[in-house]
């Protein structure tokens, strides 16, 4: 007799297709704006989670809010790195891009590993399309492409199609679902499971059945392509990585630094006021806090960034933790306000979700741009001290240790994050609140020899006096005040007095924050000296070297004014310091300027992360 086909092309069914292990993988999804690459991006993200797995991501979004459709400008990519061992970067290169169409292939393939796995949505490379990113022909029929990589097209929207036929879907709906259908392929393909996700439709679309019906359908039909396609030939498996203990979630920089202030405020019994402006990439911890009212947080969507910032320093002024948000160019707006909070010495947190470029630049790419804006960029003698996070989940800390430093001296206080940090997400650790450090909170009550502005001996703070307290009035402003009383005072001598006290005021802070750690060995020959989102790559590196028996150690600062006690110490223990920034050196002129040290530069500013293979290079140079 002989053997039964049933037209899958295997005979007697779909043969089992050979599951091979791999510790990591990184996957890039690129589309159009329109084509849903965040949210499959996110969805592959959870899954991933879920099944254990050590994970970094970094979502790219288009600069223009409507980029032509078709076009490199309106390109949107996520991608994520994936692993069963511990990992700090989103990955240097690819081992899978699924591209959309053709401007998405264009802008990402360079990326790819060779012998990497480009999936093509072959339905959308049309003449048409290749028009939009001066292609003169089909890339996919390209021989050296063909030769380099794996290619495999798929016709993900003629398929997704197909899929949601019994469902009189009108055609731009059904296309809209073909996002789910690569996301189920790409779930078939590295073993991730189905089901949350599917949960997730029903939640997020639940009032529209028929939608719900047609992201399942997608999904599905996407996983059991892959299951049963004959140009796919195998599946890949990543174990779950070793954790320590406890309860883990997913988290990205924007949601860690809301966080961080809630349990603050909490921490110090205070109501917490958010006053901002939405800008990209900075909105999303307003929207966040806006969320949690029942924990006494206040928010305000102010008209512009000046009332946002102002609104903070009167929360302050009021008792509260005022906190506002922002990027460079809000936080240039912000600038005389911050002047003010310097002024009235009043405790403010100022976010500072750093972007790409002068003006309104590259305001969806990362960027190390405004150390030097947070350290002098206001009018006359305004310390304020820098605090910087180095991972999506270091922000959560990072906006704890600012709180803590803004009450106790009484003081504004910069953090910086940026792009990178924000939409990036990590599993992360739920902390216990009672892990949190005791800050204590004063709002002075007592009105025998009141001062507004004596000073605490060890800090130089002054006291926090609630308006409407009996026997506590005093002035507030923006002109110079009178040591001690607060009133309004032009004496030469006296300004002279209140600019060195100010400034002392801030300096006492190195006392008070973490020596730096030096990760490596205590001297040798490079020093690599980083801060905030660098933290990932640089740390890759150096773990490599050292790992070859390479003379190389790491130093990360969170604290950036003032520079933590030990700091000098530290680097002089070494023959080369080399600082790595996504800039044009801005870290290595505070470092020259204040202890006169020949630090050595290596700045990108393309609004990228530094790959871990610059750095090593760029290290072994050095060495």
């Amino acid at each position: 007799m002989a053997d039964q086909s049933d037209g899958s092309g295997h005979n007697g069914g779909p043969q089992k297709k050979e599951v091979l292990e791999v510790e990591s993988v990184t996957i890039r999804f690129a589309g159009d704006s329109g084509d849903g690459m965040q949210l499959t991006g996110d969805r592959f993200t959870t899954a991933s989670a879920i099944a254990g797995n050590d994970l970094r991501t970094f979502p790219d979004y288009p600069a223009e809010i409507r980029a032509p459709i078709g076009t490199l400008a309106g390109v949107s990519a996520f991608q994520i790195n994936f692993s069963s061992s511990d990992i700090h970067t989103p990955g240097d290169v690819l081992d899978v891009l699924v591209a959309m169409n053709p401007a998405a292939m264009k802008g990402n393939i360079e990326d790819l590993k060779r012998g990497g796995i480009l999936i093509a949505n072959s339905d959308s490379f049309t003449e048409k399309n290749f028009l939009k990113v001066d292609l003169d022909s089909n890339p996919l029929d390209n021989e050296e492409l063909r030769g380099k990589y794996q290619v495999l097209e798929v016709p993900i929207t003629g398929l997704t199609r197909n899929a949601l036929d019994e469902l009189d879907l009108q055609s731009n709906l059904a296309d809209r679902c073909k996002n789910l259908f690569a996301l189920g392929l790409m779930f078939w393909m590295y073993s991730r499971p189905m089901e949350h996700t599917k949960s997730w439709i029903k939640d997020k679309f639940g009032s529209r059945s028929e939608i719900v019906e047609a992201n399942t359908r997608a999904l599905e039909a996407g996983y059991y392509y892959g299951e049963n396609a004959e140009i796919i030939a195998n599946q890949y498996e990543v174990h779950e990585a070793t954790y320590p203990e406890g309860r883990y979630r997913n988290i990205s920089g924007n949601v860690a630094v809301a966080y961080g202030f809630i349990a603050a405020a909490q921490k110090m019994g205070l109501k917490l006021f958010c006053g901002a402006y939405p800008i990209t990439p900075a909105s999303d911890v307003l929207h966040e806090l806006s969320k949690h009212k029942n924990f006494d947080v206040l928010t305000f969507q102010a008209e512009d960034e000046i009332a946002a910032v102002s609104a903070a320093i009167g929360a302050s002024f009021a008792g509260a933790l005022g906190v506002t948000c922002s990027s460079g160019p809000g936080i240039a707006l912000k600038g005389e306000a911050i002047g003010l909070a310097v002024m009235t010495e009043l405790p403010l947190i100022i976010l500072n979700v750093q972007r790409a470029g002068p003006s309104t630049g590259l305001p969806t790419k990362t960027e190390q741009s405004d150390l030097l804006m947070a350290v002098y960029g206001r009018n006359g003698e305004s310390p304020v001290p820098v605090i910087a996070a180095n991972t999506p989940a270091d922000c959560y800390y990072a906006a704890i240790e600012a709180s803590r430093i803004a009450v106790k001296y009484m003081t504004p206080v910069m953090v910086l994050t940026d792009g990178y940090l924000a939409n990036g997400s990590v599993p992360w650790l739920l902390p216990s609140f009672s892990d949190i450090p005791e800050m204590a909170v004063e709002h002075r009550i007592d009105p025998e020899n009141f001062m507004p502005y004596t000073r605490d001996p060890e800090t130089l703070s002054r006291p926090w006096a609630i308006p409407g307290t009996p026997g506590l009035q005093h002035r507030i402003g923006g002109i110079e005040k009178q040591d001690g009383t607060g009133n309004v005072n032009y004496d030469p001598a006296n300004h002279e007095h209140m600019v060195v006290t100010r400034a002392e005021k801030i300096a006492r802070i190195a006392k008070d924050i973490a020596p730096v750690e030096n990760m490596g060995e205590e001297s040798g020959k490079v020093l690599v000296v980083g801060w905030g989102g660098t933290y990932g790559a640089i740390t890759a590196a150096i773990e490599a070297l050292q790992a070859r028996g390479a003379s190389v150690s790491q130093v990360h600062l969170k604290h950036l004014h003032p520079f933590p006690a030990n700091f000098e110490e530290v680097m002089k223990k070494f023959d080369k310091v080399l600082v790595p920034e996504l800039n044009l050196g801005q870290l290595i002129k505070l470092i020259r300027s204040e202890f006169v040290i020949d630090a050595i530069g290596y700045s990108k500013v393309q609004g990228k992360p530094f790959k871990v293979n610059e750095l090593i290079t760029k290290i072994e140079e050095l060495l």
